[in-house]
């Protein structure tokens, strides 16, 4: 039995909202925003030659759902943090109900990194990613961008823009932009795995 509306949860994601944790209290609220970073799914995504490289000597092993849970700890677990204890567990429940999912790298047993995510329709919404192994965040980031074009999603969306997230080409959308695109997405039913 769940302890939230699933369906309610996706309906708001499904509007152009998120979830995050408060600073200090932890307390968790919707949030939108004036813009939207988007990774684009066709040729404008662009990573270094040096991940290149990387990725042609094959060190790293794809996974999807493999270890959800790790996956969730992994991106809570940093010194500051939106993922509270009370999003871990929706995490878990949009997981359990289809929703969410993790993208991961695995060197051998270990977990190398991963990206945590919500599907809606052909929408893959990005919520964290994180690495152990140098290399395993942005090895799964370009593995899921190669997953999402041959499943034929239309929408990568990122929330919002980093250094990291514009050397692999993202870029800027408004709200309402936003909006147009992810009702489109969510019209599709592609299927991650």
């Amino acid at each position: 039995m769940t302890q939230y509306d699933i369906e309610a949860i996706v309906r708001r994601y499904a509007q152009g909202y998120f979830l995050m944790a408060g600073d200090a209290d932890e307390s968790l609220g919707w949030y939108s925003s004036q813009q939207r970073t988007l990774i684009p799914l066709d040729e404008r995504f662009r990573y270094p030659r040096s991940l290149q490289r990387v990725l042609n000597q094959e060190r790293f092993a794809v996974a999807i759902d493999q270890d959800f849970a790790a996956v969730v700890e992994g991106c809570a677990n940093r010194d500051t943090t939106w993922i509270s204890a009370e999003l871990k567990t929706i995490y878990h429940e949009l997981h359990a109900a289809g929703y969410a999912h993790s993208f991961e790298t695995w060197q051998g047993d270990e977990l190398a990194g991963g990206v945590l995510g919500i599907v809606i329709g052909g929408a893959f919404i990005g919520e964290s990613m994180f690495y152990r192994i140098p290399d395993g965040s942005k090895v799964a980031l370009v593995k899921l961008v190669e997953r999402l074009r041959d499943r034929q999603f239309t929408l990568f969306d990122a929330q919002m823009m980093n250094p990291h997230l514009a050397r692999f080409g993202a870029y800027i959308v408004s709200h309402r932009d936003y909006r147009s695109l992810l009702q489109q997405a969510s019209q599709l039913s592609p299927r991650l795995q």
